[in-house]
């Protein structure tokens, strides 16, 4: 009974790093490096859970959707002000909770419009070129190089 128990608590352990790491690469932007250091795991563990789960995938949908929630955001309010404005030159009674929305809305185009610039420059921050990660990786994938690392955790 305590092996069970003890492989059960492991597989929780591993479970409860895999959603850190993919959490911190995903949505907190870090690289392979800052994850392995943060969660204290091996790159090489942090870089397969990011091949084997689509991590870039899932990074991109993520960055996609923030960018077009502005967007929609943006023409919702420029619709509701355009039915509003049409309201208001024909001289009929504008709606209360029309305008209501729309008084709330404006505010927060800066919020989520700061959100982005903040998403962005942090992508933007990212070292171009060859980083150590992609050189692991094309070692890996083209020269078929594995790396010795003795703090892997499987």
């Amino acid at each position: 009974m305590t092996k069970l128990k003890d492989w059960s608590q492991n597989l929780s352990n591993k479970r409860y790093l895999l959603n850190e790491a993919e959490r911190l690469y995903i949505y907190e932007l870090n690289s392979i490096e800052e994850i392995a250091r943060k969660v204290n795991i091996s790159t090489k563990t942090v870089s397969r859970w990011k091949e084997q789960f689509d991590w870039d995938h899932k990074k991109r949908m993520f960055l996609k959707s923030k960018q077009t929630f502005h967007n929609e955001m943006y023409e919702f309010a420029r619709k509701l002000m355009t039915g509003i404005m049409a309201d208001m030159e024909a001289g009929e009674k504008v709606d209360s909770s029309r305008m209501y929305a729309f008084c709330k809305i404006i505010p927060m185009f800066t919020k989520v419009k700061d959100y982005e610039d903040v998403m962005n420059k942090k992508d933007e921050d990212r070292p171009k070129g060859l980083t150590p990660d992609l050189v692991r990786q094309i070692e890996q994938e083209v020269l078929g190089i594995v790396p010795n690392d003795d703090n892997e955790e499987e």
